[in-house]
């Protein structure tokens, strides 16, 4: 006959090994409100790199920015409308670089900035 305290102590063992196995990957030691220093498991995996997406919509604008200060916003939107009449990649090109509103405000705080 088994000894319920060794079925027991047997699930306690393989939930330490498991954790144990998890922690050997990486953890990040935080402190518990009380005091408590608890390891916790890293994440594991490729993630998404947002803050590059989001620093490459921000350069873009930007850029999109400087050339409307640049060139002048007549030429910049005669080069646009040169694209929209091209291939679809250029009517694609087009799309992308119109001035919208952001770019707008952009290119006024850029003008601003350099008189």
């Amino acid at each position: 006959m088994a000894d319920p305290n060794m079925k027991d102590f047997s699930k306690r063992v393989k939930r330490i090994n498991k954790r144990h196995n998890k922690l050997a990957n990486g953890y990040i030691a935080s402190v518990n409100h009380d005091g408590l220093i608890v390891a916790k498991v890293r994440r594991s995996g490729p993630r998404f790199p947002w803050k590059g997406v989001a620093l490459c919509f921000v350069a873009f604008f930007l850029f999109k920015g400087f050339l409307l200060v640049q060139l002048g916003e007549t030429t910049f939107n005669d080069r646009v409308e040169k694209l929209q009449s091209g291939t679809v990649v250029e009517q694609a090109g087009a799309y992308a670089m119109s001035a919208d509103p952001l770019t707008k405000w952009i290119a006024g705080q850029i003008t601003s900035l350099l008189r």
